[in-house]
């Protein structure tokens, strides 16, 4: 029964998972990711790297087509593909370019990206000694925390970060739809 009613998300939905480095953001996402595709979701992710990334390795023919100045390479077999774009001098792709690239999904979890997030939640663990996000990030509203006790501003949720279950939980009853993507871009960024 459960499954049946986590499948009736009206549209694709948004939730971003936020904090500081050494919190615990990927771990959380990956223990969410478990929770919710067993319960008959289909979630995709975003991950926002902070510094350039190669997902490619030189001596192989997409590494090499890329080298040689391709704009795009797609690398595909039976299980899966993926699509490495070169990023010219311009701006930054915002989330919804992003999101416009992918394929339907009832949820994406986001990682990064926290300026742009209509919701999120804030993974804290005061014995890491860094500052929280929460007081000047006002779409953060719940915080998974290892901390027992923990001061939060009113209508910020408390949430134990080791309960993967109540953390799925309140994603799903609080993420937003995705934020809409201009009929401009939409039609641009079609690959």
């Amino acid at each position: 029964m459960q499954a049946q009613q986590d499948k009736t998300m009206r549209q694709a939905a948004i939730m971003g998972i936020t904090g500081r480095s050494g919190a615990g953001k990927t771990t959380l996402m990956v223990r969410l990711l478990e929770t919710l595709a067993a319960r008959g979701l289909r979630v995709s992710t975003i991950k926002h790297a902070h510094h350039g990334f190669d997902m490619d390795r030189p001596g192989k023919d997409s590494h090499r087509h890329r080298t040689a100045g391709a704009h795009e390479v797609l690398v595909a077999s039976d299980t899966r593909w993926a699509l490495l774009h070169e990023q010219q001098p311009a701006p930054p792709p915002t989330l919804p370019d992003l999101i416009a690239r992918m394929a339907p999904a009832d949820l994406i979890l986001v990682e990064g990206f926290r300026a742009a997030l209509p919701v999120a939640i804030e993974v804290y663990r005061p014995a890491l000694g860094k500052d929280p996000l929460w007081p000047a990030t006002p779409h953060i509203t719940a915080v998974a925390t290892d901390a027992p006790a923990l001061p939060l501003p009113p209508g910020t949720a408390r949430l134990d970060l080791n309960d993967t279950d109540a953390i799925a939980r309140f994603v799903l009853a609080h993420a937003r739809p995705c934020p809409p993507i201009p009929e401009r871009q939409a039609t641009e960024n079609t690959p």
